[in-house]
């Protein structure tokens, strides 16, 4: 019976902790944009020293090109 309030403590805190992270991350504003973590791989440029411009652009016309390629097939594959 002893172990068993000890395994209802311990979830108990596990559970408080919990919340009171998730109540920080709230509060810190981690989850105000939701939507931008899926685009973030196209603002940066990881080959590109550290303070330059985000190359976003061009890695979405280099991935668009790369599609058009395997779509249509290159002209390397007609001989």
């Amino acid at each position: 019976m002893e172990l068993t309030w000890i395994a209802i403590a311990a979830s108990l805190l596990m559970g408080s902790g919990a919340l009171l992270i998730f109540v920080w991350a709230v509060r810190q504003q981690h989850f105000s944009s939701f939507e931008d973590v899926k685009y973030q791989v196209f603002w940066s440029d990881p080959d590109a020293p550290a303070g330059d411009a985000p190359a976003g652009d061009a890695l979405i016309e280099a991935s668009r090109t790369a599609h058009e390629e395997r779509k249509h097939g290159s002209s390397d594959q007609d001989s």
